[in-house]
């Protein structure tokens, strides 16, 4: 599959970034640009089922890599430094799996290489509330999201998916998502999933966590060193789980100490 892709930077090294569920090549406009100031060509990639990149009936990670694959066969990259977050991480971590000697580094952002059981159930169901054709503002969206939500970040975030359609003579039709809501729905558990026919990535890794979220435990850890057993972790104090968003600066610090 064909993904939409923001680039930032002409020359330097190619690194490679994917978000994680719900989000967009958006979210990591600002990171993006930060990293290319540094001598590096960032493309920040909308992943099936979000943003502006196609919509499909799978949201495998299997999938979501092979369209990695494509993307970087399409781009002429060779040996890229891969980025993933969330989702964006399990996808960068299957990629490893299924592509080795394609890339340079991993850098996986906060998650791990282990199953996580959904939790995502209400955001689903205050996504679902929201009556696109009766609301007329996005503040209407939001406050019946916070119902279902009650931190206004994690608001925000889930509503920079909603924008206002138009038809073909650009009349407005009222509002509609960038990302496709019933396939995700239906997915969530595989999103969830452990890696497929996990085996020794010898590539050097980076995980990135941020110490006051929950994703990667330090019983994770032992997981992440059979898999990547050259790879290390690193904490990131006070942040969550948007760790590049609520610490930059310390985040692109310990990115280019890696990377460089």
């Amino acid at each position: 599959m064909k993904l939409f892709f923001r680039q930032t930077g002409d020359t330097g090294p190619a690194i490679v970034i994917l978000h994680g569920v719900f989000g967009s090549s958006d979210n990591w406009l600002t990171t993006s640009k930060t990293i290319a100031a540094h001598g590096y060509r960032v493309f920040a990639l909308d992943q099936r089922n979000h943003g502006q990149s196609l919509r499909a009936e799978d949201q495998s990670y299997t999938s979501m890599a092979a369209d990695l694959r494509e993307f970087i066969l399409d781009q002429q990259l060779s040996s890229p430094i891969l980025i993933g977050h969330s989702m964006g991480g399990k996808t960068v971590m299957q990629y490893a799996i299924d592509y080795a000697g394609t890339f340079d580094k991993l850098v996986i952002v906060d998650i791990a290489p282990r199953f996580y059981p959904i939790h995502h159930a209400d955001i689903i169901r205050g996504l679902n509330a929201i009556d696109l054709q009766g609301i007329t503002s996005r503040n209407e969206a939001d406050a019946i999201l916070s119902r279902y939500e009650p931190s206004p970040t994690v608001r925000q975030f889930l509503l920079k998916n909603l924008y206002r359609a138009s038809s073909e003579h650009n009349e407005q039709k009222g509002f509609d998502w960038r990302i496709n809501l019933p396939v995700i729905e239906r997915e969530l558990h595989g999103i969830g999933d452990e890696l497929t026919n996990p085996r020794i990535v010898t590539e050097p890794t980076l995980f990135i966590r941020g110490s006051e979220s929950p994703y990667i435990t330090d019983e994770d850890i032992l997981t992440i060193n059979r898999i990547f057993p050259h790879a290390r972790v690193e904490t990131i104090q006070g942040a969550g789980h948007w760790v590049q968003a609520e610490k930059p600066v310390e985040f692109v610090d310990v990115l280019m100490k890696f990377i460089s």
